[in-house]
């Protein structure tokens, strides 16, 4: 309950919008208010907070789905173990648009690592009902010959069938049989059943590496679950980063589109003034090359959309014949609310990377004690039973009597007990090597802690950049936007040529894609703090008030864009001049 308490904590804390101002105007309030230096050895430790053996909380974090909703069952994962042998059954037939809601409710359900993070959390559960059975007695059951039956003949020497007789001393005298008389055969037989049962019950009194090995694993069972957790922020995170990718490939895309619109535009009117006799040849290939150079921008980004595509559709484990595409464009999500330092200290108490190296320590030094008890005394109590039968004859003149038989049965309970006195020092040195193991533990949660803090600023840094770039781009897209317009009124005036228009045509370009970029940086930024933080703190921005009217198409723009043809590479050439 410890997350859950930090996290209410700072929800209920009265929280304003974080105001983004220059860096150097931020250094300096930090100076400002910055007192002495904290001493470092009065902090808390995580253990005196959490304790030595931290339990995972699910309750901090939305519990993943484990069903789809009915739009959505059509893009059920396939089978694990599903591999395609023929063209057909991978090729894509349809392209699904998906929010980016429904692609976290597809990658929660989907995943294979995350299940493969739940069966590890069951593996780690079996394994610690395997160590609690230490605590129970063990019943051995044996049985040699259920039944068994033996059938034997066996010769002996007749002269040394002719012994003394202990009555007659005399060598050479016939042994005879005292009960019927009848002179000793070298021949015998053996026709026998026999059944041997026993079982034994086993209860260790005293057994020195019990406790130990039921604590480490009781700890890695808690370690596994704090694994499922943080694959679960993982895959929610790593979603969101591959959908925001390919909504920064569509807008890649749209300019792209527009660009060659635009030099198309600017090529045409170029061969019109060149034929017209009011321009020259070298404006007619000024805008050849800036259109040679927008298509190539387009095909960039097609194939980087294509790419991003099949990358979100890997992440979601869709079915092999179905892609996915964004349905929303790349739009800002929202505001941070919370402060570096609120982030910060959030991010500690919600991170379950710390807990696995507390738990470690733990796990460690329960280990310790576990090969210290190689060389302390056991002391168990054991109850055996164990019963014999048989029904026949052995050794005897022909034929067997089957009626004789016989049956025992006996009972024996015992306290035994065994001591290693010595091992050469083995146990001695295994305790050792441990107990560093722990100290190295320790020495990974001081890494990991740091780790954890420069993600977060990381993320805030780059959001805070974001914010200025989004508000510079979309000045510089306006801007740009108009030069543009003003630079073509100019080349159809003839006041200017051909590559101020080339010139403000890049510049536009390139505001436009810079303005993307920092779209997607910024909700990428935001997604990761409120991964890494546990915050959900975030103000979503107002709706745009969209007019009801459509604006009017600039009919000079409406250009179709013609596919290129996919030629080999090899049939491209270029002159290359001599000397």
């Amino acid at each position: 309950m410890r997350r859950s308490s930090a996290r209410l904590l700072l929800l209920a804390g009265s929280l304003t919008a974080t105001t983004f101002t220059p860096v150097r105007a931020q250094d300096a309030v930090a100076a400002a208010a910055g007192g002495s230096p904290i001493d470092q050895a009065t902090l808390p430790t995580a253990i005196e907070r959490n304790g030595s053996r931290p339990k995972a909380d699910p309750s901090v974090l939305p519990a993943a789905a484990t069903t789809l909703p009915e739009t959505l069952q059509p893009l059920t994962a396939p089978p694990a173990l599903a591999l395609p042998e023929k063209p057909s059954q991978v090729k894509v037939r349809e392209l699904r648009p998906l929010t980016l809601e429904e692609a976290e409710q597809l990658t929660e359900v989907n995943n294979p690592s995350l299940k493969a993070a739940v069966s590890q959390v069951e593996q780690a559960k079996s394994r610690l009902l395997a160590a609690i059975a230490a605590w129970y007695p063990t019943v051995n059951l044996t049985a040699n010959g259920l039944p068994q039956y033996l059938s034997a003949d066996q010769y002996r020497n007749p002269d040394f069938l002719k012994v003394t007789n202990k009555d007659l001393p005399t060598f050479g005298q016939t042994r005879t049989d005292p009960n019927t008389g009848k002179e000793l055969s070298p021949y015998t037989t053996s026709s026998q059943w026999t059944a041997n049962f026993a079982a034994q019950v086993q209860w260790n009194l005293i057994d020195p590496k019990r406790v130990p090995e039921i604590a480490a694993a009781r700890d890695s069972y808690e370690r596994a679950r704090d694994s499922y957790l943080i694959a679960l922020r993982e895959v929610r995170l790593n979603t969101a980063t591959a959908y925001f990718n390919l909504q920064r490939q569509d807008e890649q895309v749209r300019i792209g589109q527009q660009s060659v619109r635009v030099s198309i535009v600017s090529l045409r009117d170029a061969r019109a003034r060149f034929e017209a006799g009011v321009s020259t040849k070298l404006e007619v290939l000024e805008a050849e090359t800036q259109l040679a150079r927008d298509q190539q921008l387009l095909s960039k980004a097609l194939g980087s959309q294509d790419k991003a595509r099949r990358a979100l559709a890997r992440q979601l484990d869709l079915p092999q014949d179905i892609t996915p595409t964004a349905a929303t464009p790349a739009r800002v999500i929202g505001i941070w609310q919370p402060s570096l330092q609120e982030s910060i200290v959030a991010a500690y108490a919600f991170r379950e990377e710390l807990d696995q190296y507390i738990l470690d320590i733990s796990i460690n030094n329960s280990n310790a004690n576990a090969a210290l008890a190689a060389v302390q005394p056991i002391l168990s109590l054991v109850n055996t039973f164990s019963t014999f039968r048989t029904q026949g004859q052995t050794t005897v003149q022909s034929p067997v009597d089957m009626a004789d038989y016989s049956w025992s049965a006996s009972n024996t309970v015992a306290v035994n007990a065994s001591w290693n006195i010595f091992d050469g020092g083995r146990a001695r040195a295994l305790y050792r090597l441990n107990k560093q193991k722990a100290q190295e533990s320790e020495y990974n949660f001081a890494s990991e802690r740091d780790k954890i803090r420069q993600e977060v600023e990381d993320s805030f840094y780059d959001l805070r950049t974001a914010n200025q770039d989004i508000y510079t781009t979309s000045r510089e897209v306006l801007s740009s936007r108009e030069s543009l317009r003003l630079a073509r009124l100019r080349f159809q005036a003839g006041v200017t040529n051909q590559r101020e228009v080339v010139d403000t045509q890049r510049d536009l370009t390139k505001a436009e894609v810079s303005y993307a970029e920092a779209v997607v940086t910024y909700n990428t930024s935001l997604a990761q703090l409120r991964r890494r933080t546990g915050l959900d703190q975030v103000v979503l921005c107002p709706p745009v008030n969209l007019s009801g009217t459509k604006p009017a198409d600039d009919e000079n723009y409406k250009v179709p864009i013609e596919p290129t043809t996919n030629r080999p590479a090899c049939q491209a050439s270029v002159v290359t001049p001599e000397g």
